[in-house]
């Protein structure tokens, strides 16, 4: 349950920072990390209804880290 925690609070956010560097959009990169993260859900692996919540604040921060490295970018 530990390993499940730690890793609900840093895939996701990982996830959408790899993404929107590969594809140049922030917007593009939450929804393929959305995608893989309801794609777990769907098949079980999120058992309890905290890992989700943790799952969606890290899906949050690293949009909003994703928005700021896009901004630094451009400058």
């Amino acid at each position: 349950m530990l390993l499940k925690l730690l890793l609900a609070l840093i895939l996701p956010g990982v996830l959408v920072v790899f993404f929107t560097r590969v594809t140049y959009n922030h917007y593009v990169g939450v929804f393929l990390a959305v995608a893989l993260i309801a794609a777990s859900i769907y098949k079980g692996y999120a058992e309890s209804i905290f890992i989700i919540i943790i799952d969606i604040i890290s899906l949050g921060v690293g949009f909003l880290y994703a928005r700021n490295m896009g901004k630094k970018d451009r400058r």
